[in-house]
């Protein structure tokens, strides 16, 4: 029986030149196009970035739950990068590499680890058969 652990909410109002906002206010910021795609840039954030960050915290989460279940005390930081795809047809598409810095383990172990996290986090789940995601160890 499936049980929900958490839902929040955000809001969008002006596309890529607009704002986001969650539902209790933490989050809120302006977004912009960045200036590669065309468009002003600044100290904005944007939909990828904001993709990346929460890909990386749930990843890294993921990774130390696996860690900690399979008795490994380690220490890690997860990068992930986010890019935006234009096809033949004009369809765009992300492409994901998310880099893992692992400490307190061996190699063999630390990619094994990465694997397994791949398998449990829930954006990785959610891109499954979608978007092309590769993980490494660096």
């Amino acid at each position: 029986m499936k049980q929900k652990i958490y839902q929040t909410k955000a809001t969008a109002a002006g596309g890529r030149n607009g704002k986001v906002k969650s539902e209790d206010g933490v989050l809120e910021m302006d977004v912009r196009i960045p200036k590669l795609m065309g468009g002003p840039g600044g100290d904005f954030t944007n939909p990828e970035q904001l993709f990346a960050a929460g890909y990386a915290a749930c990843f890294d989460s993921a990774l130390n739950l696996i860690a900690r279940q399979n008795k490994h005390k380690i220490t890690s930081e997860t990068e992930v990068s986010v890019g935006l795809e234009s096809s033949e047809n004009n369809e765009f598409n992300l492409v994901v590499s998310i880099g893992v810095s692992i400490e307190g383990t061996d190699k063999e172990t630390a990619r094994n680890l990465l694997e397994l996290a791949h398998k449990t986090c829930p954006y990785s789940k959610a891109v499954k058969n979608n978007v092309d995601v590769t993980v490494h160890l660096n």
